[in-house]
C-alpha cells in the first residue's frame, strides 16, 4: 500500500464522510432514525464507488441492530488495487442526530486487505481508550480506581481534573459509581461512543478517557483513528446474552483476551475520516445557507501520522450529485 495509495488518498475519503454528513443533516431534530442512516448510506456508497480502489466493507452497519447497512462483504471502489478493508459507521450517533443532539459524525476508515478484526459473533465490547501521553498507563483488567491514578500520574494531573465519557446505559451504573468514588468527573453520552474515543485521544476536547461497553463495529472504527492519534485502547469482547454466550462455547472464542487498537486493526497504512453531523466538540456540524452547506472534517493516517481538519463550502451543484435539496 505505501507505493500503491499516494498522500492525496486521505482527502478521497473525506469525501465520503463530507457526503453521509450533508446528506443526513437534513435530517437533524426530525425523529427519523433510519431515513438519516439510509440517506447517510446512500451518499456514502455512491461516493466510496468513485474512489480508485477495491474494497471490501468488513465492518458495516446494520448487523447489530438492523438498520439501513453497507454490507459486510460488499465491494466498493472503481480499481483492481489497492485492496483494502473498509469499515464505517455512516452515522455514528443516529439518535443524537434525530434528536437533535451534539455529537453526531459520519466516519470512515480504510486500511490494507485482511487488517482489520472482525466480531462475528459478539457485538459488543468492554473499551477503555486514552490519548498518547496515557498510552501505557492502562490496564482493562486492573480496577477503575487504579486505571484513573495511573492515567491522572501520566497526565501530571490529580484524577479529580480528569473527565470520563462513557454511554448512558444502565450497564454502566456500577462503572460510573466507581469513577465518581475515585474522584473523576463524568460525561455522559447518550450514543457515538467512536467520538468518544477520539475526543479521548484528541487534545482541547475536555475529555480524558473512553470507559465502557459499546459496540464491537464501533470499537474497530475507533481503533483506526487510535492508530492515527498515537493513542491507547484495550477491549475484551462482552458477550450479551445466551445466544452469544452459545457462539462463545461453539467457536472457542477467548473473552477473556485483551484486545489493542494494534490487534483491531494490524496495517501499517491506516486512514481514518470523519464528517461532523451535528455540532460537538470534535467537529462542528453541516450549515446549510442558502446557496450551499458547510462542513468540518478530520482526516488521518498512521504511516505518517498526519492529523488534517478541513473546513468545505459545498455548493448548490455539488449536493445535486448527492440529491440533497439546498433550500
Amino acid at each position: 500500500m505505501e507505493q500503491q495509495i499516494g498522500r492525496d488518498f486521505a482527502l478521497e475519503l473525506v469525501r465520503v464522510t463530507e457526503a453521509a454528513a450533508l446528506a443526513a443533516g437534513r435530517w437533524m431534530g426530525r425523529g427519523q432514525k433510519e431515513l438519516a442512516d439510509q440517506a447517510a448510506v446512500d451518499a456514502m456508497r455512491r461516493v466510496l464507488n468513485t474512489i480508485p480502489m477495491d474494497g471490501v466493507v468488513v465492518i458495516g452497519e446494520g448487523a447489530k441492530d438492523k438498520a439501513p447497512m453497507l454490507f459486510e462483504g460488499e465491494h466498493l471502489g472503481c480499481a483492481e488495487e489497492p485492496k483494502t478493508d473498509i469499515a464505517v459507521d455512516p452515522i455514528d450517533g443516529t439518535r443524537l442526530l434525530s434528536q437533535g443532539m451534539a455529537n453526531s459524525i459520519a466516519t470512515l476508515a480504510v486500511a490494507e486487505r485482511g487488517s482489520m478484526f472482525e466480531s462475528r459473533y459478539i457485538a459488543y465490547m468492554d473499551k477503555i481508550a486514552v490519548g498518547p501521553e496515557a498510552a501505557d498507563a492502562i490496564d482493562i483488567d486492573a480496577p477503575v480506581a487504579a486505571n484513573l491514578e495511573n492515567i491522572a500520574k501520566a497526565l501530571n494531573r490529580d484524577v479529580r481534573d480528569l473527565a470520563v465519557v462513557m454511554l448512558d446505559r444502565p450497564r454502566h451504573e456500577e462503572l460510573a459509581e466507581q469513577v465518581r468514588q475515585a474522584g473523576a468527573r463524568i460525561r455522559f453520552i447518550m450514543d457515538g461512543d467512536v467520538a468518544g474515543a477520539v475526543m479521548a485521544a484528541s487534545p482541547g476536547t475536555g475529555i480524558d478517557v473512553l470507559m465502557g461497553i459499546g459496540g464491537a463495529p464501533e470499537a474497530v472504527v475507533a481503533a483506526c483513528a487510535l492508530r492515527c492519534l498515537g493513542g491507547g485502547m484495550q477491549c475484551k469482547l462482552w458477550p450479551r446474552n445466551d445466544e452469544e454466550w452459545t457462539s462463545v462455547r461453539e467457536h472457542g472464542i477467548d473473552v477473556k483476551r485483551v484486545l489493542t487498537a494494534e490487534d483491531l486493526v494490524h496495517g501499517h497504512d491506516v486512514f481514518f475520516a470523519a464528517t461532523g453531523i451535528t455540532d460537538g466538540e470534535l467537529l462542528k456540524g453541516v450549515h446549510y445557507f442558502g446557496d450551499g452547506a458547510s462542513t468540518e472534517s478530520i482526516v488521518m493516517r498512521s504511516r505518517t501520522g498526519t492529523i488534517r481538519r478541513v473546513d468545505a463550502l459545498h455548493r448548490p451543484s455539488k449536493l445535486d450529485l448527492y440529491g440533497i435539496p439546498v433550500d
